[in-house]
C-alpha cells in the first residue's frame, strides 16, 4: 500500500497573506484573496510538486485575534483539525505590523501540538517589515524564511525547505481516510497529477444555503466543510476526492450563486466565489444541481442549470432536505415532481432524485446516478449502427422544412463525445426544425441511454462528389 503524501498546512492570524501564499506555491489562483480578515473559511487543499517531490498543500483560515466573522469558531476549529494531521506547519505572520498577541498565541498552541514548523515572514519586500521582522525571531521556531508572497521572492527557499522537512519522492499517492458505505475517502492528487485512471469532477452547485457542505460532508461521512444556517457559509470551491465502489470521484463544493444583480451589490468576495463557482461547472464532467424541497424549484434554480446545460455537463437535480417533506405523502412528491418540471422543462433529461444530506437517504443511490451519467456522457455509437437507427427513424418520421419536400437525411456520424455530439448530412444545406431536432435528440436518448446528458445536434449538406475529367 503506498504511504499519504505528507500535508503541509499554512496558519497565522487572519490577513497575513496565508492565501496568497497558498496561491503561490500552488501556481494558480485556487484561493480567494481580499483585503478583508476571515475572507478563507473552509480548509483548502491541493498537490504541490517541487523538484520531483509532492506534498498536500492546506489553507487554513485565519486563527486567533479578533474577528468579526460570525463563523470564526468553526474557522478555527478546521484549522486545529488540519494542523492535527500535519506532517508540517508553515507558520505565516506579517512582518509589516510586528509582533502581535495572536501570534503568541499561535506560536504557544504550534509548540503544545509538537508538530514541526516553518516560520515564514512575509510582505518582506516592504521596507516596514525590517524592524518587525527581527521580533518574530524571539518566539524560538527554526527555520525561519523572509519572503513576499505577492511577488514570488524566498518562494523557492520556502519549497526546499519544505521538502527537506516533510517530503517523500513524488509518485506516491495518498492514502485514503474515510469512508462512505465501507469504502474510503480522502484527499488525493490534482486532477494533473493523475495517472491513466478516469476520475469524474462532480460538481455540487446550487443557491446558498440549501445543503451543498452538508452533502459533502455526508458523502466523506465527517465534518469536512463547514455548515452553518448562515447563507453564503462557503465561499472557495473546495474539492476532495471520493473513492467509492472502485469510481473516482472529485468532488467540487461551490459557494451559493444568487442572482447576478445580487452578487454585483454584494462586494468582492461573492463576487469571486460564484465565479469560481460557474468555473467549477465549466470543469465538471457531472453537475449536481441542489434544490431546498421545502422552498421548492425557483427561477434562479434554472439558471444555475441553464449554466450546465449550456456547458454541455452532465446533469442530476438532486431534491434535498427531502426528509422534511414525509409528511406530505406521496401526492406531495408528485406535486413538487411537477412543479420542478413545468420550471424547468428544459431539464426533462435530467435524473430527479429526493435526498437528505442530514440524514443520508439516497445518498448511495446519487453517486450510483452521477456514475451512470459520467459513463453515458463518454459514450460513443459505432457509425453503423447509429446510421441504421437513423435510417429507421427517419422512414418513420422524416424531417420537414418549410418551403421544401426533398429533404433527406443521408447518414449520421457521432464526431464528438463529452458531451455526445452528432452531425446529420442532409442532400441540401438547412437547418432541422427545432422540434423535429427535439424528436432526434429524445431517440438517440431513449435508444443509447444518454441519461442525464445534454446532446448536439449538427447539420451539414452532404458534399458532392466531383466527376472526374
Amino acid at each position: 500500500m503506498s504511504r499519504p503524501i505528507p500535508s503541509v498546512v499554512l496558519v497565522g492570524r487572519p490577513n497575513v497573506g496565508k492565501s496568497t501564499l497558498f496561491n503561490r506555491m500552488a501556481g494558480r489562483r485556487r484561493a480567494i484573496v481580499a483585503p478583508i480578515a476571515g475572507t478563507t473559511r473552509d480548509v483548502i487543499a491541493i498537490p504541490v510538486s517541487w523538484l520531483g517531490t509532492t506534498f498536500q498543500l492546506c489553507d487554513t483560515g485565519g486563527m486567533f485575534g479578533a474577528s468579526a466573522d460570525p463563523l470564526h469558531d468553526l474557522v478555527v476549529g478546521g484549522g486545529h483539525r488540519a494542523i492535527a494531521g500535519a506532517d508540517l506547519v508553515v507558520f505565516v505572520v506579517d512582518a509589516t505590523e510586528g509582533k502581535m498577541l495572536a501570534d503568541e498565541e499561535i506560536a504557544a498552541a504550534l509548540r503544545s501540538s509538537g508538530k514541526p514548523v516553518v516560520m515564514v515572514l512575509n510582505k518582506c519586500d516592504d521596507r516596514r517589515a525590517k524592524a518587525g521582522a527581527l521580533e518574530f525571531y524571539a518566539l524560538g521556531f527554526d527555520p525561519v524564511l523572509e519572503v513576499s508572497a505577492e511577488h514570488g521572492h524566498g518562494i523557492g527557499d520556502l519549497l526546499e525547505q519544505i521538502v527537506a522537512h516533510a517530503c517523500h519522492p513524488a509518485g506516491e499517492e495518498a492514502e485514503a481516510d474515510g469512508q462512505v458505505g465501507g469504502d474510503q475517502v480522502g484527499l488525493g492528487p490534482d486532477r494533473d497529477q493523475l495517472d491513466e485512471r478516469i476520475e469524474t469532477a462532480v460538481a455540487i452547485v446550487g443557491r446558498p444555503n440549501v445543503g451543498k457542505s452538508s452533502l459533502v460532508n455526508r458523502f466523506l461521512r465527517e465534518e469536512r466543510m463547514l455548515v452553518s444556517d448562515m447563507p453564503g457559509t462557503t465561499r472557495d470551491a473546495v474539492d476532495v476526492v471520493l473513492n467509492w465502489h472502485r469510481r473516482r470521484f472529485r468532488i467540487v463544493d461551490t459557494a451559493g450563486i444568487r442572482r447576478s444583480g445580487k452578487v454585483a451589490s454584494a462586494g468582492a468576495v461573492e463576487s469571486v466565489s460564484v465565479l469560481q463557482a460557474k468555473r467549477a461547472i465549466a470543469s465538471a464532467d457531472v453537475v449536481v444541481l441542489l434544490l431546498d424541497s421545502v422552498e421548492g424549484p425557483t427561477d434562479q434554480d434554472g439558471a444555475i442549470a441553464g449554466e450546465a446545460d449550456k456547458a454541455g455537463r452532465g446533469l442530476i437535480v438532486a431534491a434535498n432536505k427531502w426528509d422534511l417533506m414525509k409528511d406530505r405523502g406521496p401526492e406531495g412528491a408528485a406535486a413538487f415532481d411537477d412543479e420542478l418540471k413545468r420550471k424547468l422543462k428544459f431539464l426533462e433529461y435530467a435524473p430527479l432524485l429526493h435526498i437528505s444530506a442530514a440524514t443520508g437517504e439516497r445518498i448511495p443511490r446519487l453517486l450510483e446516478t452521477v456514475d451512470r451519467v459520467a459513463e453515458a456522457r463518454r459514450r460513443r455509437v459505432p457509425t453503423g449502427e447509429l446510421n441504421r437507427f437513423v435510417e429507421q427513424i427517419s422512414a418513420a418520421h422524416p424531417p420537414v422544412v418549410k418551403g421544401r419536400h426533398d429533404l433527406r437525411i443521408m447518414y449520421a456520424t457521432q464526431v464528438a463525445i463529452a458531451p455526445p455530439t452528432f452531425v446529420f448530412f442532409t442532400n441540401v444545406a438547412t437547418t432541422f426544425h427545432f422540434s423535429y431536432e427535439r424528436f432526434l435528440v429524445n431517440q438517440l436518448r431513449e435508444k443509447f441511454g444518454y441519461v442525464g446528458s445534454p446532446i448536439r445536434i449538427q447539420v451539414r449538406a452532404r458534399s458532392k462528389r466531383r466527376e472526374p475529367k
